[in-house]
């Protein structure tokens, strides 16, 4: 009877031991994978092209300690609002203007962590050949980003087609704020940025402004495709890497931006577009 007892008591204890020990394995092990997790990277970003400089950016980073995760996102709402849930650390596919009014508008804690590329904007016609060629009265199709219309008005007005109003927030500028229309063009403002290049495909308007990840994504060539493509001196319209104003300072967000900002991916950028798009300075 003592000797049952002995034995299942000890029994007992080897068990209860193996359980302790299989909990402190487990945390081993969740420990681990936190570590893991805080190496990874994860972006957001529109296909083209900045899915495609992140992919040129993996090995850079991976140099690093760094793995880095790309998730691409088709339109300008969702990559803001994933980073908003934590559900991503970054996120690559607007300029600084957009960012603000995406700030004001949706109350978003981010900050600008560094400026990578300018895209320009161009403008694309089947009918014609230049701007000069537009006729009186040409319906001009725009997207209906309004934080995107100053940047393309702007655009129109240093070709010499049109003249804002004296004093307008040019980031801000609206078809209202046209002060001259030479040539009495028609604007058409209620197609989303992505359709833009079907709306040219598709020989609708006179001429398409359309943004150039879109246009590369399309397969257009914005330096030889377009008949006018958007000046990058001075340009305000730089592509940021945003991030949660928490994570500013954070080691992985300066190496993913000391690294999209680094000789090698500049040089990778001027090779790869041919001035379709274009490094920040």
């Amino acid at each position: 009877m003592k000797k049952w007892l002995l034995a299942t008591v000890l029994g007992a204890t080897m068990i209860f031991a193996s359980a302790c020990g299989g909990g402190s394995n487990q945390g081993g092990s969740s420990s681990g994978s936190d570590n893991e997790k805080n190496e990874v990277i994860k972006v957001g970003a529109s296909p083209v092209p900045h899915a495609e400089i992140l992919e040129e950016a993996k090995p850079l980073l991976e140099k690093k300690g760094y793995k880095l995760k790309i998730e691409e996102f088709t339109d300008y709402v969702l990559p803001n609002k994933a980073l908003a849930e934590k559900d991503i650390d970054a996120n690559y596919f607007q300029h600084i203007p957009y960012l603000e009014a995406q700030k004001q508008e949706h109350g978003y804690d981010f900050v600008n962590a560094g400026g990578i590329h300018i895209e320009p904007i161009g403008v694309y016609s089947k009918k014609y050949k230049s701007l000069e060629e537009l006729p009186d009265g040409a319906t001009i199709i725009m997207s209906n980003s309004v934080a995107d219309h100053g940047r393309m008005l702007s655009m129109l007005e240093e070709k010499g087609l049109i003249k804002l109003k004296d004093g307008v927030d040019k980031t801000k500028a609206t078809v209202d704020d046209i002060a001259e229309n030479k040539k009495n063009l028609k604007f058409k403002t209620d197609i989303e940025a992505p359709m833009l290049t079907k709306a040219y495909e598709n020989n609708e308007g006179d001429a398409v402004l359309i943004n150039g990840n879109f246009a590369l994504d399309a397969g257009l060539d914005p330096s030889k495709d377009a008949i006018a493509l958007e000046s990058p001196k001075d340009n305000p319209y730089v592509n940021v890497i945003a991030v949660r104003s928490e994570d500013k300072d954070s080691e992985k967000i300066k190496a993913l931006v000391e690294v999209l900002q680094s000789d090698e991916i500049k040089e990778f950028i001027q090779t790869n577009y041919q001035g379709s798009v274009i490094p920040a300075e």
